[in-house]
Formats: structure tokens, C-alpha cells, sequence
């Protein structure tokens, strides 16, 4: 599985594609949303984990954009906002999950 990883905390980043590459997966990184979407909508993902906060687009305007592209690929939002409100607002915008750290 090819895995579009988008974190900004590089201790954060380091550990999530550790584990993601020992359970077999391709990951690409990157660190800003802005680049997070170029790569999104110029690669074939069969996931994407995105953090919320992040330098550049925020991570919902890009699950916003993606979706509104038309992009279905499955999103993960894991970030450190943990109140209901922003789990809703995560999940309604069409992530597929969301988990907070």
C-alpha cells in the first residue's frame, strides 16, 4: 500500500512512518499542507494520515479541496484536536477517520 503521510511535528513524523514502513507500507512525507496537496492530487494513494495543524493549508481545507475534486482516496486525521466539535467537523468534511494523539 502506497501511504501519503503529512505531519509537521518531526518526532510525530518520525515514529508514524517507522511503524507504517515495518508493517510493509510506501510512505511518502511531507511536512507543510502545501506540498501535502500537490502530492495528493499529483499521486495514486491508497490512504492518506493527515495532521489538521500544519504549515501552508491547513489539513481541512486540503480534505476539503480533495473532496471536493472528487478525490475519494480514504483519509486519516490525526491530530492533537480531540474536542467533539473538531472531530465532527473532521468527519463531515469526509475523512474516514480520525484520530486524536
Amino acid at each position: 500500500m502506497n501511504v501519503l503521510f503529512v505531519e509537521d511535528e518531526a518526532k510525530i513524523a518520525d515514529f508514524v512512518r517507522s511503524g507504517l514502513k515495518e508493517q510493509g507500507f510506501t510512505v511518502d512525507y511531507c511536512d507543510n499542507g502545501d506540498e501535502g496537496y500537490l502530492l495528493a492530487l499529483d499521486n495514486e494513494y491508497d490512504a492518506i494520515v493527515l495532521d489538521i495543524m500544519l504549515p501552508g493549508k491547513d489539513g481541512l481545507s486540503i480534505l476539503k479541496q480533495l473532496r471536493r475534486e472528487a478525490r475519494n482516496t480514504p483519509v486519516i486525521l490525526l491530530t492533537a484536536r480531540n474536542e467533539l466539535d473538531d472531530r465532527l467537523q473532521g468527519l463531515n468534511l469526509g475523512a474516514d477517520d480520525y484520530i486524536g494523539r
